[in-house]
């Protein structure tokens, strides 16, 4: 991990009175077809807060990105995972990935990168076993080489769009 990210980002869970600026991040990196609605992403929030994690501009105090996602026992991941906070499963091995946000101004420097790895360290160690997540084929290769395993195509129709289904064991 690029040293820079740990001098210039703190990363800790969401705050309950960040949840609007979650909503606003999602809204610029996710066109609209995509992106996590407004209720949607409050209601997370407020479920799961430990589930998300955030990276914040030690110089702005404002968040950069954030990763976020849903546990549970299930083991495949469908559409609903994004619209129905209410399959969170506090003690579930598996966690259903919703969404990888860094904004505009702070890609090209490990960012993301970083935020998967430390959210793959923590849930591990809360006892997590894999997590799950669908993305478009532009991004297959980034998400493998942050270690995750294409699957193949997911059972999804999310934003009208084809996804791929991915994992990693951790």
């Amino acid at each position: 991990m690029n040293t820079n990210i740990k001098e210039f980002f703190e990363f800790r869970d969401i705050r309950s009175e960040e949840a609007e600026e979650a909503v606003r991040i999602e809204q610029i990196c996710f066109p609209p077809n995509e992106a996590c609605s407004r209720e949607h992403m409050l209601e997370r929030v407020a479920v799961a807060p430990e589930l998300f994690l955030v990276a914040v501009d030690r110089r702005t105090g404002k968040i950069a990105g954030f990763f976020n996602g849903l546990s549970t026992k299930e083991e495949i991941f469908r559409d609903e995972f994004f619209t129905d906070a209410g399959l969170y499963d506090p003690e579930g091995k598996n966690v259903m990935l919703l969404g990888l946000d860094v904004l505009p101004e702070y890609r090209g420097r490990g960012l993301a990168k970083a935020l998967v790895a430390r959210y793959a360290s923590r849930e591990q160690e809360k006892g997590r076993s894999c997590l799950i997540l669908t993305c478009l084929e532009e991004k297959v290769l980034m998400y493998q080489k942050m270690g995750f395993h294409d699957d193949g195509i997911a059972n999804s129709t999310w934003g009208g769009e084809e996804w791929h289904v991915m994992s990693l064991r951790i």
